[in-house]
């Protein structure tokens, strides 16, 4: 047989190999550093024998598929370790992730002590370095096995299967794990890992299920690179809009009021209510939007008409039960149903079209309480949501248009460089989670891909995370543990119009369907609120900053001068205040500084007498006395535009 390597050169081979041999074959050193191997684009198990032409890739820790079977090779240690030292607990499930891994164990929640016994037995376990091996059972066997060892989650996962089905194991000395694989030849591969935290998570993701206790983790091929992820982590710590946001006063949420209902404290409405004002005037102003308010809710009937009720209901507030009451009705997830009325009210003629809709919309999801998170993952929220009513051959520059709308928010806020492009297909698999015919889902996501192949934006196919009724754009972000998040949605809908009988009438008088474009211009306000601290470290842009000067009188004697100038401040429509406290100036520029307010203005004998002001800003530091005119004409500009000034003197250098 003939092997293809991955640069192109070839080995020939008169019988059958393991990745394993091969890798050998061409270097001891790369057979050292594998941790899985590649046949034809599929990953395997570094066992997996070769016994006919193809091509072969050998993945390193330095191969992002490679790191991840190094990292449920470090998942399987930890199970180990734990049945080691808690011989009670009850395996669960132990998946690599993107920044490590992770185990469920039926288990009381874990401290950071017993965290840091458990990496010590890790560390036991790998210098034993058991060799790892692989072998398979019928599945009544394996379901035997598993209740043998008394692992009933095992059990659970393995009558899942098909009654045909191989059940494949891991071994490692005498600790055994059910497990599909790829893993490294030997325990002794990892070694480079950390325990970082533990938390608790419903078995199988559902709240209805009992709640385990998960240990999250993380492994690399090297000390260095382990340390530099630690690193990073403890930044995003800094960053992590969950503690920033509580401790800038932003938001906060409360036990009795309920999970997923942030309450927006005055700072933070500031910021929203900036955000929301922009995007108002910019949709109506430039963009061609006209605003609608409809209800929070409504009748069963509505949901049932759009299909949300057959497909979205457990994704809702439901309000009274259809056995019992006449009417139920349900808190709404989404505008457009609402907003297909408003166009119904009126006939509309071909030349009306395209009608842009837009609304500040508050919505409602019954997100699972174990995906509550900060901002970010709430059940209450309000977004920029609009819906285009458009004329067929209008679909594709409209659609391009929301997408070139969508782009200059992100370039406004900074945050273009931090996001990727989704076409999110619906799945030929599952049909009964969608309406509508395949030709029609074929057509429109081929319409999609040629917009964004002419738009030159780079984007990835994502099958099954289509809206039940049509393909869409989805812009996505990471926060700050690289956990990602749909921060805007742009949706092809061909589909809807016909449920809900909205037509036009065209240059003939013929009534015809029009098609729906729904979408957000800047997305969930919440989630993009929990982006900036995260994108920003809580230092907005100016416009954006809830306090944007502050006025420190160097003493009392100059409180009345201090008054004056923020009076003068406010009357331009500068978010300013004074520390009027009797406290030592460098005491009050420190406060200043961790309140993050961009610019503090100094003011004392010499400042009162020349009717000046001394600035010191985030950006430049010290940037010395200045005209109150002057520095007024400067920052309003500077709000104006929208400017993202960069930080240009160092956090110690502002001290001084």
């Amino acid at each position: 047989m003939i092997i293809t390597l991955k640069d192109g050169s070839q080995k020939e081979y008169a019988e059958s190999k393991s990745v394993y041999e091969i890798a050998q074959d061409i270097s001891e050193g790369l057979a050292r550093a594998a941790c899985a191997g590649e046949i034809d684009g599929q990953v395997v198990d570094l066992r997996t024998v070769v016994d006919k032409d193809c091509q072969v890739n050998i993945l390193t820790a330095r191969d992002e598929k490679g790191l991840a079977a190094l990292r449920h090779t470090a998942s399987h240690v930890l199970a180990e370790a734990v049945k080691n030292l808690y011989p009670q607990a009850k395996l669960a499930i132990g998946p690599s992730i993107d920044t490590g891994f992770y185990y469920d164990f039926d288990h009381a929640p874990f401290s950071r002590e017993e965290l840091d016994a458990l990496e010590k037995e890790m560390k036991k376990i790998i210098k034993k370095g058991a060799r790892i091996e692989k072998y398979t059972l019928p599945r009544n066997e394996a379901i035997r096995f598993m209740e043998e060892k008394g692992e009933p989650y095992k059990v659970e996962l393995i009558e899942d299967l098909p009654e045909d089905a191989e059940i494949s194991f891991y071994s490692q000395g005498d600790f055994v794990d059910l497990c599909a694989g790829p893993h490294l030849m030997s325990t002794k591969g990892v070694k480079a890992f950390k325990l970082i935290s533990a938390s608790g998570a419903y078995w199988r993701g559902s709240e209805k299920n009992k709640m385990l206790s998960r240990i999250y983790g993380t492994a690399y091929g090297t000390k260095e690179e382990l340390e530099a992820h630690l690193e990073q982590l403890e930044e995003a710590k800094k960053r992590d809009h969950n503690k920033l946001g509580r401790e800038m006063e932003l938001f906060t949420t409360v036990d009795v009021i309920g999970q997923g209902l942030p309450l927006l404290m005055p700072k933070g409405v500031i910021i929203v209510k900036e955000l929301q004002r922009w995007i108002e005037d910019l949709e109506d102003n430039e963009w061609g939007y006209v605003r609608t308010k409809t209800p929070l809710m409504a009748k069963s009937d509505l949901y049932k008409i759009s299909g949300h009720w057959d497909h979205y209901k457990d994704g809702m507030f439901v309000l009274g039960d259809e056995e019992k009451d006449k009417e139920v009705f349900a808190l709404r997830p989404m505008t457009c149903p609402f907003q297909y009325y408003v166009y119904k009210a009126t006939q509309h003629s071909y030349r009306e079209l395209p009608i842009r809709y837009g609304e500040t919309s508050t919505l409602f999801r019954n997100e699972d309480s174990g995906e509550m998170h900060g901002l970010t993952r709430v059940r209450q929220f309000t977004i920029s949501e609009g819906h285009l009513i458009v004329r067929p051959d209008q679909m594709v520059e409209e659609f391009k248009n929301c997408l070139a709308l969508a782009k200059y928010c992100l370039e406004t806020l900074g945050l273009e460089e931090d996001v990727t492009y989704h076409l999110s297909k619906w799945d030929p698999e599952d049909k009964e989670k969608y309406i509508g015919e395949p030709e029609v889902w074929n057509e429109t996501e081929q319409d999609i891909r040629n917009v964004l192949n002419e738009l030159n934006i780079p984007f990835v196919e994502d099958v099954g995370e289509a809206a039940f009724y049509g393909p869409k754009v989805d812009i996505n972000a990471k926060n700050v543990y690289g956990k990602e998040d749909t921060m805007i949605t742009i949706q092809w809908d061909a589909l809807l119009a016909e449920q809900f009988d909205m037509y036009y009438i065209d240059e003939n008088g013929e009534k015809k369907r029009p098609c729906i474009i729904h979408r957000t211009s800047i997305g969930c306000y919440e989630r993009t609120l929990a982006w900036l601290i995260e994108k920003y470290a809580g230092l907005f842009p100016t416009w954006l900053c809830p306090e944007q000067v502050r006025v420190l009188p160097i003493s009392e004697k100059y409180g009345d001068y201090a008054e004056k100038v923020n009076k003068e401040l406010k009357a331009n429509g500068i978010r300013s205040s004074v520390d009027g406290r009797s406290e030592k100036i460098g005491y009050k520029i420190r406060d200043a500084r961790l309140a993050k307010v961009p610019y503090m203005l100094v003011v004392g004998a010499k400042e009162e007498e020349e009717g000046v002001v001394s600035v010191r800003s985030r950006y430049l530091g010290d940037e010395g006395a200045k005209n109150l005119n002057q520095f007024i004409d400067e920052i309003c500009r500077e709000i104006r535009t929208k400017e993202i000034r960069k930080i240009q003197v160092s956090e110690d250098n502002q001290k001084n």
